[in-house]
């Protein structure tokens, strides 16, 4: 699900088949379309907000999996419809460091590129714009480099 030109180009490089540009109950009934009425097998929520947990929520199938990434900010979940949901939710902190090393041996060895996802490079001493520019949806990820000597 996006509204982004950047980052729908880079969905459909990695796979993508569908794009759903629609958010709250239009988005849930573009998902539900898709599947036949039923709703996706497994959700994952990548924006940590109230409108993109609910919208992850009620994509899922009864059954269904919705998994999120990164901190929430002030979600909250009425118990009662998560558990008429029939939806299994989970989350937590991603163990980056377990996966660093690997990872960061695969860059060096040129058998991933992560660049992808970088559309923006900047000092490290302009890392509050970064973050603007990942906000507003000008970049789809900011690559900090130190400031040369």
């Amino acid at each position: 699900m996006s509204r982004h030109q950047s980052r729908q180009k880079l969905a459909r490089e990695f796979g993508a088949t569908d794009i759903v540009t629609k958010r709250g109950e239009d988005g849930m009934a573009c998902i539900k379309e898709l599947t036949g009425g039923i709703g996706a097998d497994s959700v994952l929520e990548c924006v940590g907000t109230q409108e993109s947990m609910m919208q992850a929520i009620t994509s899922a199938r009864k059954g269904g999996c919705v998994s999120y990434v990164g901190v929430p900010h002030g979600v909250e979940l009425d118990g009662e419809k998560l558990f008429y949901s029939h939806v299994h939710l989970h989350g937590g902190p991603a163990p980056v460091r377990r996966y660093l090393p690997h990872l960061i041996e695969l860059v060096w060895n040129r058998k991933i590129n992560p660049g992808k996802v970088f559309d923006l490079t900047l000092p490290l001493d302009q890392v509050a714009d970064g973050y603007r520019a990942m906000d507003e949806r000008r970049a789809i990820k900011a690559l900090l480099y130190p400031k040369a000597a």
